[in-house]
């Protein structure tokens, strides 16, 4: 039987077996395409920092904003004793929505936030209500109020590009600014 002999692409070099071809890759050329991936990677890592504390943050304002939609419609659905609850820890930590008949309280639902993120809301308040028309107040039984919760990256401040203020009127509207500026009024 006669093997297949193909023609070699480069030159022949007098180290090689006559006809022997090579396929592949040296270690030294893996190791330089290896470590100029890693020099490539290092510079390129500190540019994605910003980028993943707005994610952070927008996160944890959707949830926030998806948890005050949620808490509306149950309070209109059993007609009011539902609240937002802080966690111990305070907002940053994370909240959760109760729900409390005669002596029973139940959670409805749970919200841990995303790490790296600190939330503080506009009057230091852990406990928001939501009435049976589904207005926010900050003590049971009081009329509604306009409150703010400031949404910013762990030790940056609230005029970092990433923060975001969600802004809550008293009609219930929700508005979310950048950079933590003011509400509109």
């Amino acid at each position: 039987m006669q093997s297949l002999h193909l023609p070699c692409p480069s030159l022949p070099r007098p180290d090689r077996a006559a006809g022997a071809c090579q396929h592949g890759f040296t270690a030294i050329e893996l190791l330089v395409t290896i470590a100029i991936l890693a020099v490539l990677s290092a510079l390129a890592a500190p540019s994605f920092t910003p980028i993943m504390e707005r994610w952070r943050v927008r996160q944890a304002a959707e949830e926030l904003q998806s948890t005050i939609y949620f808490t509306r419609a149950e309070a209109i659905k059993r007609g009011g004793g539902i609240a937002i609850v802080a966690d111990s820890g305070g907002w940053d930590q994370g909240w959760k929505v109760t729900y409390t008949q005669g002596s029973t309280t139940t959670d409805l639902q749970v919200s841990p936030v995303p790490s790296k993120v600190a939330i503080s809301q506009s009057n230091s308040k852990t406990t928001l209500f939501v009435d049976r028309w589904g207005m926010l107040s900050e003590t049971k039984g009081e009329a509604p109020v306009a409150m703010n919760v400031l949404i910013y990256p762990t030790g940056k401040g609230a005029t970092d590009s990433s923060a975001t203020r969600l802004c809550i009127g008293t009609g219930g509207r929700i508005v979310q600014t950048k950079q933590g500026a003011a509400c509109p009024t």
